[in-house]
């Protein structure tokens, strides 16, 4: 005679959580300056644990890392760890654990990367940038990386005819607590029309701007049929190059099977 059934398991699966904490994480600051500086080295102490930090202006799949931070000011950095929990039923979607160290910058008694004092000023004062319209070629649509993504290729010249509605407008870069951007429609209003955050990649070959807005031109014209919008990221840019003098700014994958090309230069006073 043949018996059929069927076990019932052991553990509630409803019941199912995470016995991994927070507070199995320990995270380390060490600071130049005697604890006041912006030389930081992050570690994450914990044996057997692997995540990754973000440190808000990049992020790094490691346990220690070594950083120059350009930002005066109390900022929170995140260590975060995946965990073996799987959410409903799904391998690819695990439970991730997130711990927060907070660290407080005084001095910056380490020197920036060039790329800073470029953008923001020598003096780290804030700087003001504008489209480059002495120039003949100022905003344009330039080759994809499949026609030789020459950033300085221009296609078509659309500042000739239909330049973006905030030509005259203007972007400003600081590092007054935070990494800072305002834009602005035109150059002469007193206040904002959006402010967000600016950032760079680790090696200084992206330039992202955050908070929902854009730079000038990204939005472009009707004229342009969005061919000045890119179709992979929202308001990432390759740096062509940055210097105290010019700042430019291409995308690969414009949306009209090109590139697309900025040129910057700081405002007059």
């Amino acid at each position: 005679m043949i018996f059929i059934g069927a076990c019932e398991p052991i553990e509630d699966r409803d019941k199912l959580k995470n016995t991994y904490e927070a507070d199995d994480i320990q995270l380390e600051v060490i600071q130049t300056a005697n604890g006041k500086g912006n030389g930081l080295t992050l570690k994450m102490n914990t044996p057997g644990v692997i995540g990754y930090w973000d440190y808000l202006i990049d992020k790094k799949f490691t346990d220690e890392v070594k950083v120059i931070f350009p930002i005066p000011g109390t900022h929170t950095f995140t260590y975060h760890v995946t965990t073996p929990l799987i959410k409903g039923g799904n391998p690819s979607d695990r439970e991730v654990v997130s711990k927060t160290i907070q660290v407080t910058i005084e001095e910056l008694d380490q020197e920036l990367p060039a790329d800073y004092y470029d953008l923001v000023g020598a003096q780290l004062q804030g700087k003001s940038w504008v489209f480059d319209r002495g120039s003949a070629n100022w905003w344009y649509m330039s080759p994809n990386p499949a026609n030789g993504g020459n950033p300085f290729g221009v296609w078509w010249n659309a500042s000739e005819c239909c330049a973006p509605s905030d030509q005259a407008g203007k972007m400003v870069f600081d590092l007054d607590g935070g990494a800072n951007y305002s834009y602005y429609t035109d150059a002469d209003n007193a206040e904002p029309t959006a402010t967000g955050t600016f950032s760079f990649n680790g090696d200084f070959t992206k330039f992202n701007i955050g908070g929902g807005i854009n730079i000038l031109g990204a939005d472009g014209t009707a004229d342009v049929n969005g061919c000045a919008k890119s179709l992979g990221s929202f308001a990432q840019f390759t740096i062509v190059e940055l210097t105290a003098e010019r700042l430019v700014l291409y995308i690969p994958d414009a949306s009209c099977t090109s590139g697309w090309t900025w040129i910057f230069v700081p405002e007059e006073d």
